[in-house]
């Protein structure tokens, strides 16, 4: 077969014509910000804050640790791309104490492991104006262990390392901690309804916090390791004083009663949000409500029987605690099981004894400080008081939240060997009761101390427990907004640091108030309410960490709660009167 030669083809040469690179045409984009103190400045979108904190030479009496963009808290470091309000947050604020503490707690978490082998750091609660604190060793914790801490965490901090903010999708950050063996924070991010996760590095340590950090670990240098037998109290700074470590106070009665919350934990198989989360999504949340509650009422037959048995039969039992402990509901199921143990017993509210709002003392910004003991009729109530132990029928005055004024007042007396049970929040202040001999009075203190934390890491803290139950309260039976409640937040608290805790310690017996279930209740209620705060008010970051906080939570429906709860006391529908 003849084979036939392929025919040659013509290539066509194309010929590469040079150009000359066309100039971007896209200009850098600007943002306008309005900075607190400052003015108007325009920059780059991308910019820090921290960036314009530096340009901007803004003068501050205490450090700068975080900033407020568009009413929201941010980090220093965190780009800016649109234009927006800025306003520094410093260590003197909430805030920014808040971000000092989580700053400081991943510091002492990244040191843990460095210093001892396989870890399992827990930051448990607060305690003595401090983080109680445990790590898990196989054997105990020594003095010698903590100092070593304390060295290898004072070397991190004056290293002024980064703290590296990453966002990655929870995929991704459940498989990071899968890795590490830090399955606590997995159980946490199971039930993230976000599709994306802010996670933190420092060094070759990565940890999730759910809240902002400071830029790097030189902004809390201000901290103490105290050895507390079996862990130990990461000290810091409190934003009344925050340039100092307050003075140490011991409060052996509050660490008790938290080692019996964890008890309780361990009874109801409850630690961290995800294991309450895995409860309610298999069910089996009506069951957990149900151990909560029988817990809470055979601790209050306890301190009924504890009562019944004294030599002395006290006349006055006075109930005291924070807002929102639940002292109301807690005194009448007292009175219950007092009555069932054959001892005759009334109850009273201090609440019936504040003055009109007219004559209810102001505080230092011109704002009425109902915390005050000022803000109660002292001299009507020591003079009831002896009236009633001494057999006289009294007047008691009734007030009224709604209206801010008394309306009207009811009968009262007491039998001979009848008891009273006082309740309010000034009730173990001697300054109060100075009439009624000591030998007279059984005192007990009241409060709601969290049972859970996120996760070993991250604690739930009790203010917040209380502060929704408020909210929710503030809002069903006193006709205040969530708004109204958060405003008056920052003088709540200061009076209980003024008028409450001090005397927490000279209680007889403390009461934990806290269900473990109850934050799944309160979101159900609470969210709603938070959610009407609009973007421009003052509370709305606060209002925003809040929202956070509870979207860890599943849901359990109220109509799970008993009606002789403490939370009915909060959500409503309860079998007691107040």
């Amino acid at each position: 077969m003849k084979q036939t030669k392929p025919k040659k083809t013509k290539t066509r040469k194309t010929k590469i014509r040079k150009t000359k690179p066309e100039k971007s045409k896209t200009k850098e984009t600007k943002i306008k910000v309005a900075v607190e103190g400052v003015g108007d400045v325009t920059v780059p979108a991308g910019t820090t804050p921290l960036e314009i904190l530096k340009k901007s030479k803004v003068r501050t009496e205490y450090p700068v640790i975080a900033t407020k963009y568009n009413n929201k808290v941010r980090e220093l470091k965190s780009p800016l791309e649109k234009n927006g309000t800025l306003a520094f947050v410093t260590i003197d604020a909430a805030d920014g104490m808040s971000v000092y503490r989580r700053s400081l707690t991943f510091v002492m978490t990244r040191a843990a492991r460095e210093v001892f082998e396989n870890p399992r750091v827990y930051v448990r609660h607060s305690l003595s104006k401090g983080y109680y604190c445990e790590i898990g060793l196989g054997r105990h914790l020594e003095i010698e262990d903590i100092e070593k801490l304390h060295t290898r965490m004072r070397e991190i901090v004056n290293a002024d390392e980064p703290f590296v903010r990453q966002e990655v999708s929870v995929k991704e950050a459940v498989a990071i901690f899968e890795q590490d063996g830090q399955m606590d924070k997995v159980g946490v991010l199971k039930y993230r309804s976000e599709p994306t996760v802010s996670i933190y590095k420092l060094g070759d340590f990565t940890d999730y916090f759910y809240g902002c950090l400071a830029p790097s670990t030189g902004y809390v240098s201000r901290f103490e390791l105290r050895y507390y037998p079996p862990g130990f109290i990461l000290r810091f700074p409190r934003y009344e004083h925050p340039m100092r470590i307050p003075e140490f106070e011991e409060q052996k009665k509050m660490a008790e009663v938290f080692r019996e919350h964890v008890q309780w934990g361990q009874i109801l198989g409850i630690g961290e949000v995800g294991d309450i989360n895995e409860i309610v999504e298999t069910g089996e949340g009506g069951q957990t409500v149900r151990m909560a509650e029988a817990l809470h009422e055979k601790k209050i037959a306890h301190l009924a029987d504890t009562i019944s048995s004294k030599l002395t039969r006290p006349r006055l039992i006075l109930v005291s605690g924070p807002s929102g402990s639940g002292k109301t509901t807690f005194s009448k199921r007292l009175a219950t099981q007092m009555s069932v143990n054959g001892l005759k017993n009334s109850t009273l509210s201090l609440d019936n004894y504040f003055l009109d709002r007219e004559e209810t003392p102001r505080d230092e910004t011109g704002e009425y400080d109902f915390e005050a003991p000022e803000a109660i009729d002292i001299e009507l109530l020591n003079r009831q008081l002896l009236d009633l132990i001494g057999g006289k029928e009294v007047k008691v005055p009734r007030f009224s939240f709604r209206s801010g004024k008394r309306c009207g007042s009811r009968k009262f007396s007491l039998e001979a060997d009848e008891t009273l049970i006082l309740e309010g929040i000034h009730a173990l202040n001697p300054e109060l009761t100075p009439s009624i001999p000591s030998i007279m009075k059984f005192k007990i203190y009241v409060s709601a101390l969290s049972q859970l934390n996120i996760d070993f890491h991250n604690r739930v803290p009790t203010t917040d427990i209380r502060k929704l139950r408020r909210i929710v309260r503030d809002n069903l039976f006193r006709g205040y907004t969530a708004r109204d409640t958060l405003s008056r937040w920052r003088s709540v608290r200061r009076g209980e640091d003024q008028y409450i805790f001090p005397y927490q310690e000279e209680a007889d017996v403390m009461f934990n108030s806290s269900l473990v279930y109850e934050l799944c209740v309160l979101k159900g209620y609470a969210e709603k309410l938070l959610k009407k705060i609009e973007l421009d008010a003052e509370e709305y970051a606060e209002t925003r960490r809040l929202l956070r906080f509870l979207s860890y939570f599943l849901t359990i429906p109220g109509k799970e709660v008993p009606p002789n709860s403490i939370l009915r006391e909060f959500i409503g529908d309860s079998i007691f009167k107040y």
